[in-house]
């Protein structure tokens, strides 16, 4: 028998504040940096607005993977992939050292989700990679009143190609008006939901935009089943990330994430010194 999924804990969101790249641009922390040991493997998640002139340029990562999905307008992939349009994402793994964004500061409206997810230990300096995944490539479930996009992991019958170091499933929900559907999970995956319009029911738990929903942690071992449904008169949209929890510790310091405090000033070092790869 499968184990039954639900939220153990609902967090109302602040509204948006004033981000670092200049008035025009506002800022979501749907996941704080400070809470890795609930979160674990997800560091960070920041639900960005830029709606004008964004103080935007190059920076360095080194240590984790950014996890970049764009929600509405358009900009350069980080990575030199190309424009970012609505659906896509972008799969950046900063590994041992990168320095990515554009030359030039951004104008323009987009609105993006970044999240930064761990990398196991032992690739925690791997070599940079970057992946696009385009929105009209992925695969897609679609059932009455139904679409899940997947963006990595599974889903029913499908899996994603997407290159995963640390496991991560990432989909998009779409239900319509009486619509739900259940979806399997390792039962010790941690996760969350964050609903973008409409409002969900996420086990028994009713989500609305402005929340975000962490799911239960069951303490048996196999596979579980998560219930995401919509019992409201309007359409409904949803993310839900769930990973692999690494179990190890982390140190993080600004743009960059290490086992020890060490890694972050040699981190520091070879961004200073120029050895980053330039993304």
């Amino acid at each position: 028998m499968s184990i039954r999924r639900s939220l153990a804990r609902v967090i109302q969101l602040p509204p948006p504040a004033r981000g670092q790249f200049g008035p025009k641009h506002t800022v979501v922390e749907v996941l704080r940096a400070d809470g890795w040991a609930d979160q674990d493997p997800f560091i960070l998640l920041m639900d960005d607005r830029i709606d004008g002139l964004a103080e935007l340029g190059p920076h360095p990562h080194a240590g984790f993977e950014t996890v970049t999905f764009a929600l509405e307008g358009g900009m350069e992939s980080e990575g030199g992939g190309g424009r970012l349009r609505p659906g896509d994402v972008e799969w950046t793994t900063a590994g041992s050292g990168i320095v990515h964004g554009p030359e030039q500061p951004f104008d323009g409206r987009f609105r993006v989700l970044q999240l930064w997810l761990t990398l196991p230990k032992h690739e925690r300096w791997t070599q940079p990679d970057n992946q696009i995944v385009a929105a009209d490539s992925v695969p897609v479930r679609r059932e009455p009143g139904l679409e899940i996009r997947l963006y990595s992991g599974s889903t029913g019958a499908l899996t994603s190609p997407t290159r995963n170091r640390v496991p991560v499933t990432l989909l998009d929900v779409r239900l319509e008006s009486g619509a739900r559907v259940e979806q399997t999970l390792p039962a010790g995956y941690n996760g969350f939901v964050y609903v973008l319009e409409g409002e969900a029911r996420v086990g028994d738990t009713p989500l609305r935009p402005t929340q975000v929903g962490w799911l239960d942690r069951p303490t048996e071992t196999g596979d579980s089943v998560l219930t995401l449904a919509n019992d409201g008169p309007e359409p409904a949209r949803l993310l839900l990330y769930a990973g692999e929890r690494q179990g190890v510790p982390i140190v993080s310091y600004g743009p960059f994430i290490g086992d020890t405090r060490e890694d972050i000033v040699r981190s520091f070092e070879k961004y200073r010194a120029g050895t980053f790869q330039r993304y």
